[in-house]
Protein backbone atom coordinates (compact mmCIF):
# COMPACT_ATOMS: atom_id res chain seq x y z
CA UNK A 1 0.00 0.00 0.00
CA UNK A 2 1.19 3.32 -0.69
CA UNK A 3 1.20 6.39 1.30
CA UNK A 4 2.30 10.01 0.11
CA UNK A 5 1.15 12.17 3.45
CA UNK A 6 4.78 13.67 3.18
CA UNK A 7 5.69 15.03 -0.43
CA UNK A 8 9.11 16.80 0.45
CA UNK A 9 11.86 14.95 2.48
CA UNK A 10 14.94 17.02 1.65
CA UNK A 11 16.71 13.93 1.31
CA UNK A 12 17.86 14.20 -2.58
CA UNK A 13 18.97 18.10 -2.39
CA UNK A 14 22.85 16.74 -2.73
CA UNK A 15 21.66 15.09 -6.11
CA UNK A 16 20.96 12.10 -4.59
CA UNK A 17 18.38 9.41 -4.97
CA UNK A 18 17.38 6.10 -3.79
CA UNK A 19 16.27 2.68 -5.29
CA UNK A 20 13.57 0.70 -4.35
CA UNK A 21 15.99 -1.54 -2.93
CA UNK A 22 17.27 1.61 -1.01
CA UNK A 23 20.26 2.11 -2.92
CA UNK A 24 21.86 5.37 -3.19
CA UNK A 25 22.18 6.60 -6.85
CA UNK A 26 23.14 10.05 -8.50
CA UNK A 27 20.05 11.44 -9.78
CA UNK A 28 21.57 11.76 -13.24
CA UNK A 29 22.53 7.62 -13.19
CA UNK A 30 21.10 6.03 -16.64
CA UNK A 31 18.41 4.13 -14.42
CA UNK A 32 16.96 7.41 -12.90
CA UNK A 33 17.24 9.02 -16.55
CA UNK A 34 14.73 5.92 -18.30
CA UNK A 35 12.18 5.85 -15.42
CA UNK A 36 12.52 9.48 -15.06
CA UNK A 37 11.77 9.37 -18.84
CA UNK A 38 8.83 6.82 -18.59
CA UNK A 39 7.19 9.28 -16.42
CA UNK A 40 7.70 12.20 -18.53
CA UNK A 41 5.90 9.53 -21.26
CA UNK A 42 3.05 9.29 -19.33
CA UNK A 43 2.56 12.74 -18.47
CA UNK A 44 2.42 12.95 -22.26
CA UNK A 45 -0.44 10.41 -23.11
CA UNK A 46 -2.09 11.47 -20.16
CA UNK A 47 -2.45 14.99 -22.12
CA UNK A 48 -3.71 12.95 -24.88
CA UNK A 49 -6.05 11.17 -22.67
CA UNK A 50 -7.36 14.68 -21.24
CA UNK A 51 -8.06 15.90 -25.00
CA UNK A 52 -10.06 12.97 -25.37
CA UNK A 53 -12.68 13.30 -22.62
CA UNK A 54 -13.34 16.61 -23.37
CA UNK A 55 -17.06 17.44 -24.19
CA UNK A 56 -17.99 16.95 -27.76
CA UNK A 57 -15.61 14.16 -28.08
CA UNK A 58 -16.90 11.68 -31.11
CA UNK A 59 -18.16 8.11 -30.01
CA UNK A 60 -14.82 5.64 -29.50
CA UNK A 61 -13.14 8.90 -27.71
CA UNK A 62 -13.80 7.15 -24.26
CA UNK A 63 -12.42 3.72 -25.23
CA UNK A 64 -9.47 5.34 -26.50
CA UNK A 65 -9.04 6.82 -23.15
CA UNK A 66 -9.71 3.47 -21.24
CA UNK A 67 -6.72 2.31 -22.91
CA UNK A 68 -4.13 5.14 -22.46
CA UNK A 69 -5.29 5.41 -18.74
CA UNK A 70 -4.71 1.53 -18.28
CA UNK A 71 -1.00 2.26 -20.43
CA UNK A 72 -0.42 4.86 -18.01
CA UNK A 73 -0.61 1.81 -14.63
CA UNK A 74 1.61 -0.53 -16.80
CA UNK A 75 4.23 2.60 -17.47
CA UNK A 76 4.09 2.80 -13.49
CA UNK A 77 4.70 -0.86 -13.23
CA UNK A 78 7.18 -0.71 -15.49
CA UNK A 79 9.11 3.00 -13.89
CA UNK A 80 8.87 0.38 -10.59
CA UNK A 81 10.39 -2.53 -12.45
CA UNK A 82 13.34 -0.30 -13.76
CA UNK A 83 13.49 1.52 -10.21
CA UNK A 84 14.13 -1.90 -8.70
CA UNK A 85 17.66 -3.84 -8.89
CA UNK A 86 16.42 -7.47 -9.98
CA UNK A 87 17.54 -8.99 -6.50
CA UNK A 88 15.24 -6.73 -4.82
CA UNK A 89 12.21 -7.09 -6.49
CA UNK A 90 9.21 -8.63 -4.76
CA UNK A 91 7.54 -11.46 -5.80
CA UNK A 92 4.22 -9.20 -6.00
CA UNK A 93 5.97 -6.53 -7.31
CA UNK A 94 3.55 -5.34 -10.34
CA UNK A 95 5.78 -5.68 -13.66
CA UNK A 96 5.47 -5.61 -17.36
CA UNK A 97 4.69 -9.02 -18.56
CA UNK A 98 4.95 -10.16 -22.10
CA UNK A 99 1.00 -10.31 -22.08
CA UNK A 100 1.25 -6.69 -21.79
CA UNK A 101 2.88 -6.32 -25.23
CA UNK A 102 0.79 -8.87 -26.60
CA UNK A 103 -2.23 -6.87 -25.38
CA UNK A 104 -0.42 -3.90 -27.73
CA UNK A 105 0.08 -5.71 -30.67
CA UNK A 106 -3.74 -6.81 -30.73
CA UNK A 107 -4.63 -3.53 -30.36
CA UNK A 108 -2.48 -1.93 -32.86
CA UNK A 109 -3.51 -4.96 -35.22
CA UNK A 110 -7.28 -3.83 -35.00
CA UNK A 111 -6.42 -0.30 -35.67
CA UNK A 112 -4.27 -0.74 -38.31
CA UNK A 113 -7.21 -2.78 -40.28
CA UNK A 114 -8.96 0.49 -40.24
CA UNK A 115 -6.80 2.70 -41.58
CA UNK A 116 -5.86 2.74 -45.33
CA UNK A 117 -2.37 2.20 -46.12
CA UNK A 118 0.19 4.82 -45.84
CA UNK A 119 2.37 5.72 -49.05
CA UNK A 120 4.29 8.44 -47.22
CA UNK A 121 5.84 8.94 -43.65
CA UNK A 122 3.01 11.03 -41.51
CA UNK A 123 4.10 14.45 -40.12
CA UNK A 124 3.11 14.78 -36.66
CA UNK A 125 0.00 16.51 -35.80
CA UNK A 126 -3.41 16.05 -37.22
CA UNK A 127 -5.78 17.53 -34.50
CA UNK A 128 -4.51 17.70 -30.71
CA UNK A 129 -5.33 14.16 -30.21
CA UNK A 130 -3.21 13.54 -32.57
CA UNK A 131 -0.53 16.02 -31.85
CA UNK A 132 -0.64 15.09 -28.23
CA UNK A 133 -0.08 11.27 -29.21
CA UNK A 134 2.97 12.21 -31.57
CA UNK A 135 4.72 13.78 -28.53
CA UNK A 136 4.41 10.53 -26.35
CA UNK A 137 5.75 8.43 -29.07
CA UNK A 138 8.92 11.01 -29.55
CA UNK A 139 9.39 10.84 -25.44
CA UNK A 140 8.72 6.78 -25.88
CA UNK A 141 11.76 6.58 -28.26
CA UNK A 142 13.73 8.32 -26.60
CA UNK A 143 12.63 6.52 -23.58
CA UNK A 144 13.77 2.96 -25.09
CA UNK A 145 17.19 4.78 -26.37
CA UNK A 146 17.71 5.29 -22.87
CA UNK A 147 16.69 1.92 -21.46
CA UNK A 148 18.79 0.22 -23.83
CA UNK A 149 22.27 2.29 -22.52
CA UNK A 150 21.15 1.19 -19.28
CA UNK A 151 20.10 -2.33 -20.21
CA UNK A 152 23.80 -2.35 -21.68
CA UNK A 153 25.12 -1.66 -17.97
CA UNK A 154 22.81 -3.04 -15.60
CA UNK A 155 20.09 -6.24 -15.70
CA UNK A 156 16.37 -4.80 -16.26
CA UNK A 157 13.24 -6.99 -16.53
CA UNK A 158 13.57 -9.15 -19.70
CA UNK A 159 9.83 -7.49 -21.30
CA UNK A 160 10.73 -4.01 -20.81
CA UNK A 161 12.10 -3.11 -24.09
CA UNK A 162 9.64 -5.02 -25.86
CA UNK A 163 7.23 -3.11 -24.18
CA UNK A 164 8.35 0.15 -25.06
CA UNK A 165 9.49 -1.04 -28.34
CA UNK A 166 5.70 -1.33 -29.03
CA UNK A 167 4.82 1.46 -26.91
CA UNK A 168 6.01 3.56 -29.23
CA UNK A 169 4.22 1.70 -32.48
CA UNK A 170 1.02 1.89 -30.33
CA UNK A 171 1.48 5.20 -30.12
CA UNK A 172 1.82 6.26 -33.95
CA UNK A 173 -1.27 4.11 -35.01
CA UNK A 174 -3.41 5.84 -32.19
CA UNK A 175 -2.40 8.79 -33.87
CA UNK A 176 -3.36 7.95 -37.14
CA UNK A 177 -6.62 6.37 -35.38
CA UNK A 178 -7.49 9.74 -33.65
CA UNK A 179 -7.27 11.87 -36.74
CA UNK A 180 -9.90 9.46 -37.84
CA UNK A 181 -11.89 9.62 -35.38
CA UNK A 182 -11.93 13.34 -35.06
CA UNK A 183 -12.51 13.50 -38.94
CA UNK A 184 -8.81 15.56 -38.91
CA UNK A 185 -7.24 14.94 -42.03
CA UNK A 186 -3.69 13.20 -41.81
CA UNK A 187 -0.21 15.16 -42.68
CA UNK A 188 2.18 13.75 -44.58
CA UNK A 189 5.41 14.32 -45.78
CA UNK A 190 5.73 16.18 -48.95
CA UNK A 191 9.73 16.07 -49.67
CA UNK A 192 9.18 18.36 -52.92
CA UNK A 193 7.48 21.23 -50.16
CA UNK A 194 10.45 22.02 -48.74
Amino acid sequence: MVRLNRIYTKAGDGGETRLVGGQKVRKDSARIEAYGTIDELSAAIGLARTALTQAGAPAGAEDAAAILRRIQNELFNLGSDLATLPDDRHPKQPVIEGRHVAALEREIDAWNATLPELRSFVLPGGGFVAAYLHLARTICRRAERLIVGLRDAEPIGGDVLPYVNRLSDHLFVMSRFACRLYGEPEPLWEPEKT
